[in-house]
């Protein structure tokens, strides 16, 4: 059964926001006690988190879908709802996260660094935070909005500072487990080690890693074998160190053809050519081994490669080795930049950034923008005072202006959102607001009904000039 994956497609869902409550206090002689609903909670987050006692991606290999919790809805008395709790999901240091289309959304390395992979929506506000001195008792509630879903793909390039690459059976298996503590898989068969296996080495004051690479043949690069699933384990390290076979039984290798063999499939693979490079003759313990290596070893030094001669099996060469390898991981960490401690960058938007842009497209014209189109997902279009509330909150942003320059005109279909989730309606202007459109203090002729309250004053007015009429026409002595 296998028990080690690199590579997984991952399908997360953050919590939804909790709806906001539409509640009026009600007591004994106070049948109507204001607004009082509270506001939902926010959805749990998805977070991914490096673990270093995590090596695998396995777990998410068998549970692909992870979904973090909701937040709560909003109840009477002011009271809120919970907020939905985040999930955390561990993952080995190393770990890329793409989307589907390949892209590179983050690169997690170093215990503890977090990435966000999907947002918990925003918890809707209750009827008691909408009230307004214009609105006293507001008679709906803002709804809460769906958490964010995406599909992500999670690669694993394992961090280590050496890795060893060879032939199948080139004794790479071999010599980590001399070099460290490693213990792999070890047998005189093709194809032994199906992973990468990871050993820590300490040679003087440095310490460092090294990974055994399962075995390449030629065409790994396009596929064949094992080589093209790891040679993604490569690509951190600072050195590669060839692990030449100097005692194989098969007449058509031998240590200089495998070398080109392997070197060509580096670069086939790319990105790896200006990585030091070692040689490591393997195997001079067997009598042929040993006549082999001071054969070749002149023409790959005249090739420019640091050359060692070891033996796995009886421990010969490996100090040389070891040091050697320790001082090109030194120099190589020394020439690293210097890693500065993160800084919170704030950037303010810039003063005349609406936050949308409304653009004209075949037919329609389309309202694009973080505060539009969450608006719009949480309005509840099936009450009328919801829908007319978000009708004034985008007149206030400046929507309206806007389709109006683009040349919008009434009855045209204006669509807010993306193409997946997209509120689509015919545009019909509000009001034009202006100095120029009222009449005397308290009138507005844009009405053509005149206010409910202003009627009734208006009648009483009238009645009350009528009674007066009378009232002086009337002469109690007259019989």
């Amino acid at each position: 059964m296998t028990t080690f994956v690199d590579r997984v497609e991952l399908h997360v869902a953050a919590g939804n926001g909790g709806h906001g409550c539409a509640s009026v206090h009600r007591e004994k002689f106070k049948p109507l006690g204001g607004p009082d609903g509270g506001n939902g909670g926010r959805g749990g987050d998805v977070k991914l988190v490096v673990d270093q006692s995590v090596t695998t991606l396995i777990d998410y290999h068998h549970h692909p879908h992870r979904k973090a919790t909701n937040g709560k809805p909003g109840e009477g008395g002011h009271r809120s709802g919970k907020e939905g709790t985040d999930l955390v999901l561990p993952v080995p240091d190393g770990t890329v996260v793409m989307d589907s289309r390949g892209n590179v959304l983050a690169d997690l390395v170093g215990h503890g660094t977090t990435y966000i992979a999907g947002q918990g929506g925003r918890g809707g506000l209750g009827n008691a935070a909408l009230a307004s001195a214009r609105r006293k008792a507001p008679g709906f509630a803002l709804l809460g909005e769906p958490g964010q879903s995406r599909d992500l793909v999670l690669e694993l390039k394992t961090v280590a500072d050496v890795a060893l690459v060879g032939y199948p059976s080139a004794g790479k298996s071999s010599l980590i487990s001399v070099l460290s503590a490693a213990k792999p898989k070890i047998a005189d068969y093709p194809f032994t080690t199906l992973v990468p296996n990871l050993g820590v080495v300490t040679a003087g004051s440095t310490v460092f890693t090294v990974a055994d690479v399962p075995g390449l043949i030629p065409g790994a690069s396009e596929g064949r074998g094992l080589g093209l699933e790891f040679l993604r384990h490569v690509e951190r390290c600072s050195v590669l160190v060839h692990v030449l076979d100097t005692a194989t039984l098969e007449s058509d290798r031998d240590p200089l053809s495998d070398l080109d063999v392997i070197e060509a499939e580096l670069r086939a693979y790319g990105g790896l050519e200006g990585r030091p490079r070692v040689v490591v003759l393997n195997k001079i313990d067997i009598p042929d081994g040993q006549e082999l290596a001071d054969m070749v070893r002149p023409d790959l030094e005249a090739r420019g490669y640091r050359v060692f001669e070891v033996s796995a099996v009886a421990h010969k060469g490996l100090n040389e080795l070891s040091y050697a390898l320790a001082q090109i991981v030194a120099e190589a960490r020394a020439a690293q930049p210097v890693q500065e401690a993160t800084r919170i960058v704030i950037r303010p938007k810039a003063v005349d950034d609406s936050g949308f842009t409304v653009t004209a497209e075949d037919g329609f014209y389309r309202v694009r923008g973080e505060k539009p189109e969450r608006w719009v997902r949480q309005t509840d279009f099936a009450n009328d005072e919801a829908v007319g509330y978000l009708a004034d909150r985008l007149a206030r942003l400046g929507v309206e202006e806007e389709l109006v320059k683009a040349g919008a005109r009434e009855g045209d279909e204006v669509v807010i959102g993306d193409e997946d989730d997209a509120v689509v309606f015919d545009w019909e202007p509000s009001v034009a607001a202006g100095a120029e459109m009222l009449g005397r203090r308290g009138e507005d002729h844009r009405f053509d009904a005149p206010r409910p309250a202003a009627q009734r004053r208006k009648d009483r007015d009238a009645e009350r000039d009528d009674a007066l009429q009378q009232f002086e026409g009337f002469d109690p002595f007259e019989s």
